[in-house]
Order: C-alpha cells, then sequence, then structure tokens
C-alpha cells in the first residue's frame, strides 16, 4: 500500500486526537498490525486545551471540544518519540499553530529526530477560538502557511489535513498541492453543538465541538472523491470508519488509505480489527488488490 514516498502494510492509520501520542494504547493494541498511526496535534509550548466536558455520545457519532490539548514539542520529543521508535509502524506528527511561525518552528525542531515517517498540518481543526480554521478556509493563507512548512520540512513527506467548511475544497486542495503538499487529508469534523435542556446549557465545557463519527461519513466520503479529481497526490479518507467495508467504500472513491478516529474511543482495539478484516471484506468485493478496488466504481448508475 503506498501513500506517495510512504509504503504501508495496509491502509489503516490511527487518527490524530484519538489515539494518543500512539504509546498510551501499545499495551491495547499491536502497532505493528497498523498501517501508521498520526500523534495528537503537537504545538511549539504545551496547551491545556478546552474545559471539561470534552466528549459527548450523539445518536450518530461524537461531539468533541478537546482544544488540541498536548504537551508541546519538547516533551513530545524528549518522553514520546523515543519509545515510538521500537514500533514498526509509520509515526506520522500532526503539527498545529495559532500562527504560521507556531507551524515552522515546530517542523522546524522535529526535523532534527529520527523516528517520523511524516507530517499532517493541522490547518483545519473547528474547536479553538484562534488559528488553525482561517489557515483552512482561507486560498492565501493556506498557500502561505503550507509554503512555509514545506520549506520548513525537507525530510519528510508533508501532509494537510483540509477542512470540510469550504464552498470549493477542490480548489484548497490544488492550493495546498501547488505548494508542496505530498498527500492531503480529508477531512477534519464539522462544528456542531449539542444541549441540556435540564440545565440549559451546553453538554460539553465549550459551547460548540466538532461532530465526527457514522454521521459525516456520506459526507465525507464525496469530498474524498471530489478531491482526488482535482489533485495528482494521494488522498487519505477521514470520516465514520468503523468497518473494513467503510474502508473499502473510501477507497473506491478514490481514498488512498484511511485514518480511523472516533471507532477507537468506542473500542481502542477497533483500528487493528480493522485491519485484520481487510483480506475477508476484499474477496467478498470480488477483488484481490486494493488497486482493483480503486478503479472499480462506475461513472453513473444504471
Amino acid at each position: 500500500m503506498q501513500v506517495g514516498a510512504l509504503r504501508l502494510k495496509n491502509p489503516i492509520i490511527a487518527a490524530c486526537g484519538t489515539f494518543g501520542y500512539g504509546v498510551e494504547f501499545a499495551h491495547l493494541v499491536n502497532l505493528n498490525r497498523l498501517g501508521g498511526l498520526v500523534t495528537k496535534g503537537i504545538s511549539p509550548e504545551p496547551i491545556e486545551g478546552a474545559p471539561a466536558p470534552r466528549l459527548h455520545q450523539t445518536a450518530a457519532g461524537m461531539l468533541n471540544a478537546v482544544g488540541l490539548q498536548n504537551i508541546g514539542v519538547e516533551a513530545f520529543v524528549r518522553d514520546k518519540l523515543p519509545q515510538l521508535r521500537n514500533y514498526d509502524t509509520h509515526v506520522i506528527v500532526n503539527v498545529f499553530g495559532y500562527c504560521l511561525s507556531d507551524y515552522v518552528s515546530v517542523l522546524t525542531r522535529l526535523e532534527e529526530f529520527d523516528g517520523i515517517s511524516a507530517y499532517e498540518l493541522n490547518i483545519s481543526c473547528p474547536n479553538v477560538k484562534k488559528g488553525g480554521m482561517q489557515f483552512g478556509i482561507d486560498p492565501a493563507l493556506l498557500e502561505e502557511v503550507v509554503t512555509a512548512a514545506r520549506n520548513a520540512a525537507r525530510k519528510r513527506p508533508l501532509w494537510v489535513k483540509l477542512s470540510p467548511l469550504v464552498t470549493d475544497i477542490a480548489q484548497l486542495a490544488r492550493i495546498a498541492e501547488g505548494a508542496g503538499a505530498d498527500a492531503l487529508t480529508v477531512a477534519n469534523t464539522y462544528p456542531a453543538m449539542a444541549v441540556d435542556v435540564r440545565t440549559g446549557r451546553s453538554v460539553l465545557g465549550n459551547m460548540t465541538g466538532g461532530l465526527s463519527g457514522p454521521a459525516i461519513k456520506p459526507i465525507t466520503m464525496r469530498l474524498v472523491w471530489v478531491v482526488q479529481k482535482a489533485v495528482n497526490i494521494p488522498v487519505i479518507g477521514l470520516g465514520g470508519v468503523e468497518t473494513a467495508q467503510d474502508v473499502l467504500e473510501y477507497m473506491m472513491v478514490g481514498a488512498a488509505a484511511v485514518q480511523v478516529g472516533t471507532a477507537s474511543f468506542a473500542d481502542p482495539r477497533a483500528s487493528e480489527k480493522i485491519a485484520a478484516g481487510l483480506a475477508d471484506r476484499l474477496i467478498d468485493a470480488k477483488v484481490l488488490t486494493f488497486s482493483e478496488i480503486r478503479s472499480k466504481l462506475q461513472p453513473e448508475n444504471g
């Protein structure tokens, strides 16, 4: 399984923000059986994140307002990265910033260390009050931050995580590609909210959060389909992946790989179980390879 310059043993990648820094799941999941994992978003300095409660189950998914809590780049390279080197899986470090210089400083520091396969640029998080989202929806700012990140990250592939909250995601995808992205992750969560009628308050510590899970899968699948037609770099699908069937559906619309996110909250071993079930689902789909499933989508029904 190829995603740009990276060769994955399978197309299953544990998603950012749902799998800690990876090492926290190592006693529950055989990390060596995953195609890769994406760490929590790393910023220059530690971030405390949003007030509790941070998670809320919905009828068809989950709301989260974690607020990009993380330990900061120095603690990551000192405490987490050495442990991650013990596993035979690709480690993709998600990088977050409130301004352009934040992204550059984190990437510059990470370039000094081994054990990282790629970077994922988070320019699309809807759960913070500043930074991130603006880069993801403004074409000029997107080009600026991806160009700066590309110049800072010379050693490794650069993935860009797109926002779904744009009028023309194909345009943003092409801009990211032109600025130096090696792959695109489609997409982040959708701003949403839920309230408690007894208290008159949000069910989250923040007023709103990001919706993920099965509810967003059909929407995000269309975005993957749109983006893969617009660019010549790999697209990683993310949104509502819970089964091997979901993986094949995303790949049929053009995803080179998928990320498993919300499912890990319900079952920490979800990513490993999905990876184990892929071979049987390929047989059921009457194909032998992932390349075949990607070429199986018909142009129209009828």
